[in-house]
């Protein structure tokens, strides 16, 4: 499918000492004299949360899945269920003591339907989260996982960079701003050993409905034969990366010398929408004249073009994407449908 990749001269991001005095490089889990332990996942229930569990199992480690309620997914390993956003600091801070908890992996939150709802997800929790880390009996690391739309809308053909000045304008990119700098102010403080993996866009295996892409595949599903679904597609450029890809990264950041940094985890691709909807429809073995696609003024979240710089991810966390778009389109369908492995070389 066309794709666009933008190049710019190499940049040398600041990397600082938390107040305490801790390095960057410092292991999550030693600044109290404590070996890294059990890495706690939450919104372990949710797409991402859901694929990084299951990247951390892979690659040897203790989880402990979090979240409101079980999934049969969570049998795979130990969970809790818990609101985090809603629980007092002191109830956390003995759960993740109780499972030696040394990493903290925040996969949670949403896109939410109103400014409360973001809040709470995107805000408040990271607080509590903040709060309850910081009052265990380890220096905890917590690995954020921001978004590309902290930064707020782009020009088109501008290769979103961490030297960005974040300039969000919908209620989900202020939330997920305000959260991510909470995290960063307290780990200059030195309560906490955080990070934020500002992600762009996520498609691949079990990809919610909730997302363009995921409400795409369920109404494909739902087609019949006879049928014509007419879907409005936005005439907009922009980067996605497969969920397994990102749940990589934020393994990788679980060890990786990165305290109070900002990584941007993408494709460095802006792909055209419209060629990502006829992918899916490729995927699905769907008779093209079963589907018209009108084109559509941009109106999302979104915006019209995102595309991030993924060199200083390449550099810091060692980590490239590795699943190709076609491989994640036809996974996402697969797995709505029930009918693949999902192996992925």
């Amino acid at each position: 499918m066309a794709a666009l990749r933008h190049r710019r001269p190499e940049l040398s991001p600041a990397v600082s000492t938390t107040q305490d005095g801790t390095a960057p490089g410092a292991a999550p889990g030693t600044a109290r004299g404590t070996a890294p332990g059990t890495v706690a996942v939450l919104g372990a229930t949710g797409c991402v949360g859901r694929s990084v569990c299951d990247e951390l199992l892979r690659t040897g480690h203790r989880v402990l899945g979090v979240a409101r309620n079980p999934a049969p997914h969570t049998r795979t390993h130990t969970f809790a269920a818990l609101d985090v956003a809603a629980t007092a600091p002191e109830r956390l801070a003995g759960l993740l003591d109780r499972h030696g908890v040394g990493t903290v992996i925040n996969a949670s939150g949403g896109w939410g339907t109103t400014a409360e709802e973001m809040r709470h997800a995107h805000i408040d929790l990271v607080e509590r989260l903040a709060d309850g880390c910081a009052a265990t009996s380890r220096r905890v690391r917590i690995v954020q996982m921001g978004s590309i739309h902290e930064y707020g809308p782009v020009p088109d053909g501008v290769l979103i960079d961490e030297h960005r000045a974040p300039g969000p304008l919908t209620a989900y990119g202020l939330t997920k701003r305000t959260g991510s700098e909470h995290l960063l102010a307290q780990t200059r403080a030195g309560r906490v050993d955080g990070v934020v993996l500002r992600a762009v866009n996520v498609c691949g295996p079990h990809t919610t409905a909730a997302s363009f892409l995921g409400a795409v595949v369920a109404r494909l599903r739902a087609l019949r034969p006879g049928d014509v679904l007419t879907l409005d597609v936005a005439d907009a450029r922009r980067d996605f990366v497969d969920v397994r890809d990102l749940a990589r990264a934020a393994v990788a950041a679980v060890h990786a010398p990165v305290t109070g940094l900002v990584v941007n985890i993408g494709r460095g691709e802006a792909v055209p929408m419209r060629a990502l909807v006829e992918a899916l429809i490729h995927a699905a073995g769907v008779d093209g004249t079963s589907v018209r696609l009108n084109s559509a003024e941009v109106a999302s979240k979104g915006g019209g073009w995102t595309c991030a710089d993924i060199r200083f991810a390449a550099r810091v966390l060692g980590w490239r994407p590795t699943v190709p778009l076609s491989a994640s389109v036809r996974a996402m369908w697969e797995t709505a449908a029930g009918t693949t492995s999902l192996e992925v070389s």
